[in-house]
């Protein structure tokens, strides 16, 4: 028995933990592309391994500012995308996703507030913390999501009665609302949940789990995307009823239809992710057109510092730096290398300027968005280095590692180099 427990209004309820006054009035959260992290000011932020849609790994505290200070920029636009919303602000048609603006002109006294990352991120782990006291296996999904398995744990008859006690004392503990479902599959209790919400606990039974997803449109189960849906329109397929009665056509579409069809039956969907492997790491970021490539490079430079901190967290080696550059007028550019030695911190952002250097294929246009990452991580003596760098590479690394403990414990522009600083 499966349960899906997924905090409501997240962004914003964790706002309302801090303010009473934000409660039973029309909030959001809004988010702007973090580009402080290009200023030479001194601040402290750290890194968090939690994700999730709209979450900065980045952990800087804007939730001080003001609207003004916040979501107007120097020629006083207001900008910005709404990430999270409470339901009174939902009543009035404001989404996630949508502009502030827009979002503005639908509900003119829409209380918007500046995101606090450190306290979601405090938040998700107090609630990890809970669960993993209260249920034997739990998998987190995402930074106000997870999954719990009470298989063998409890019989099915007790397993409503937990999840009230459960959402109460999460309320109780960090005040924060949560909607629970429950299903005998993993996905079918991600797809309960919705019809949970708002703060409430919705169980399924097995025996009457196809006759309460049979007329659910494809649109709303957990895992098929706006491509697929319109695959699937082709054929007909409009509801899980649908799916269902359609298994020799997903089984001809291999893995990707078998794990669907399998998901939306409750075939062997019963297991959770308890650890999550990175197959890549990244950071990138939007902002207004730039001409200046002195600065663009400067930029790439600081990325790679960010980037160098989140890999060597994560204890791996990569052997592949790709660079993804946006221009105006949706124009790209992006390429990859290869490299076969010990990561470190001087010779990747030396490559990654070097990256940027050779595909910047448009040096007239603006650049407005720049993306770098790394993946292809290498195992423990399966691959070589090249004896006539490694004692130099090792020293490298080795001062890497000692820049990495400063920056754990004092925040990540705690050292810069030369090149990443400009008078601002």
């Amino acid at each position: 028995m499966f349960l899906h427990l997924d905090l409501d209004c997240f962004f914003a309820s964790a706002h309302r933990t801090l303010d009473n006054s934000l409660h039973n009035i029309p909030i959001a959260v809004g988010g702007r592309s973090n580009l402080n992290i290009f200023s030479s000011k001194k601040e402290v932020r750290k890194i968090s391994s939690n994700s999730g849609a709209f979450v900065s790994t980045i952990l800087t505290n804007e939730g001080q500012k003001s609207f003004k200070d916040y979501f107007v920029d120097q020629d006083g636009r207001i900008r910005g995308i709404i990430t999270t919303c409470s339901y009174e602000a939902r009543d009035y048609g404001v989404k996630t996703a949508m502009t502030v603006n827009e979002a503005l002109r639908l509900c003119p006294n829409l209380k918007m507030l500046a995101p606090n990352y450190p306290l979601y991120h405090e938040l998700s782990e107090k609630l990890k913390a809970l669960l993993q006291k209260e249920m034997p296996l739990i998998e987190q999904f995402s930074i106000d999501e997870f999954f719990g398995d009470v298989t063998g744990y409890l019989e099915e008859d007790e397993v409503e009665e937990f999840a009230y006690k459960l959402k109460q004392k999460v309320f109780d503990e960090l005040k924060l609302p949560i909607s629970i479902g429950i299903a005998n599959t993993k996905f079918l209790s991600k797809l309960i949940t919705e019809h949970a919400k708002p703060d409430g606990v919705k169980f399924v039974p097995k025996d009457k789990i196809a006759q309460f997803t049979k007329d659910i449109p494809i649109k709303e189960f957990p895992g098929i995307g706006k491509a697929f849906q319109e695959k699937l329109s082709g054929y007909a397929i409009k509801t899980l009823g649908d799916i269902k009665k359609n298994r020799e056509l997903f089984y001809s579409w291999k893995k990707p239809g078998i794990d669907l069809y399998n998901r939306v039956c409750g075939i062997r969907d019963n297991k959770l992710t308890l650890e999550r492997e990175k197959k890549s790491i990244g950071i990138g970021r939007s902002f207004d057109a730039i001409f200046d490539r002195v600065e663009i490079r400067r930029r790439v430079i600081i990325l790679s510092r960010y980037l160098c901190f989140l890999v060597r967290k994560a204890n791996v080696n990569p052997l592949t730096y790709a660079i993804k550059i946006q221009y105006e007028y949706k124009v790209k550019s992006k390429n990859y290398i290869n490299v076969n030695r010990i990561f470190n911190e001087t010779d990747f952002k030396e490559a990654m300027a070097k990256l940027f250097d050779d595909n910047d294929i448009h040096p007239t246009h603006g650049v407005v968005q720049l993306s770098i990452t790394v993946s292809n991580f290498a195992k423990t003596n399966e691959y070589t280095y090249n004896l006539f760098e490694y004692e130099g590479d090792l020293k490298k690394k080795e001062l890497t590692d000692q820049v990495q403990k400063l920056r754990t414990k004092f925040g990540i522009d705690i050292i810069k180099s030369a090149s990443e600083l400009k008078n601002d």
